[in-house]
């Protein structure tokens, strides 16, 4: 159950973990790394009842960037992606191991809030999935749930424009989303993701079920909101992932063990991914010998 302490403040009173054998004092006299990580998962495993999707995956993510996972279906990367902002806890007989840390506290701590997780760390999802309402209504939807009335016309305008929509749509705010091109109504799911103004941005395939012209649009807009937040994308185009990613996580299947477990099995620069992988595993998928 969750405390009626803010969320807010309990994750950001909790206490950062360190790793072992780091005191305050040796924190403090090395070196500010840049970036900082926003993520920075450890051991992570996650478990369907007796099923186990995802095996021992370690992977920091880090701030003002993209960084793509890529990999075969079924390997996880979902599943990783999804663990990323508490969307798994839903699901029957879900289970996760190890930690997933989020600016050095435990998203899966004792007392933290999944919707404050949530408001932070935002989501849109494979398929546009708009509000059956008003463009401006589908934007507004969140601020208005958490209480954030004040500006509200010019949070809504805001967000549309870091959407790269409010030119096609400001003449029509009042009319259905539902009148949008595919290409618009992923964009306007952005919107409305971000007006809430969250850290990070979850991009589930976005646009996997789009045309190249709006394919393109969706890459224009996630670089151009790089930086602003930190950006993480499940894609299964690699073309994609190497035109717009700083960095690459390849996931696959562990086949060693009775069944098959989806694990990261490399992580780099996206330069470094594509053209000098150091797993053979990563070399075979990204040159198309599987997957």
């Amino acid at each position: 159950m969750n405390s009626p302490v803010p969320a807010r403040v309990r994750i950001q009173d909790q206490a950062p973990v360190r790793p072992a054998g780091v005191t305050e004092t040796t924190v403090e006299a090395q070196p500010l790394a840049a970036p900082e990580l926003v993520f920075d998962s450890r051991g992570v495993s996650i478990f369907y009842g007796a099923k186990q999707a995802l095996a021992d995956v370690t992977l920091g993510i880090r701030h003002g960037q993209i960084t793509a996972l890529i990999g075969p279906s079924g390997c996880g990367k979902t599943t990783f992606l999804r663990s990323l902002n508490r969307m798994n806890d839903p699901v029957p007989g879900f289970r996760i191991e190890g930690q997933i840390l989020y600016h050095g506290h435990d998203i899966y701590g004792s007392g933290v809030d999944r919707v404050e997780v949530r408001r932070r760390i935002g989501m849109v999802f494979q398929k546009p999935n708009p509000f059956p309402k008003s463009i401006y209504d589908n934007v507004a939807w969140a601020p208005r749930n958490l209480g954030l009335r004040r500006g509200l016309d010019e949070r809504v305008e805001k967000a549309l424009r870091g959407a790269a929509l409010w030119d096609e749509v400001k003449d029509r705010l009042k009319d259905s989303a539902l009148g949008l091109s595919g290409g618009q109504q992923q964009r306007l799911c952005i919107a409305r993701a971000i007006a809430i103004e969250p850290d990070v941005l979850l991009l589930d395939e976005p646009a996997s079920a789009l045309d190249p012209i709006a394919t393109g649009a969706i890459e224009d807009l996630m670089h151009s909101l790089k930086g602003r937040f930190t950006i993480v994308i499940v894609t299964h185009n690699m073309q994609q992932a190497a035109r717009v990613a700083d960095r690459t996580a390849f996931f696959s299947l562990e086949t060693a063990g009775a069944k098959p477990v989806g694990t990261l099995i490399e992580v780099d620069e996206t330069a470094k991914i594509f053209g000098e992988p150091r797993d053979p595993r990563t070399r075979d998928y990204v040159s198309g010998r599987f997957g």
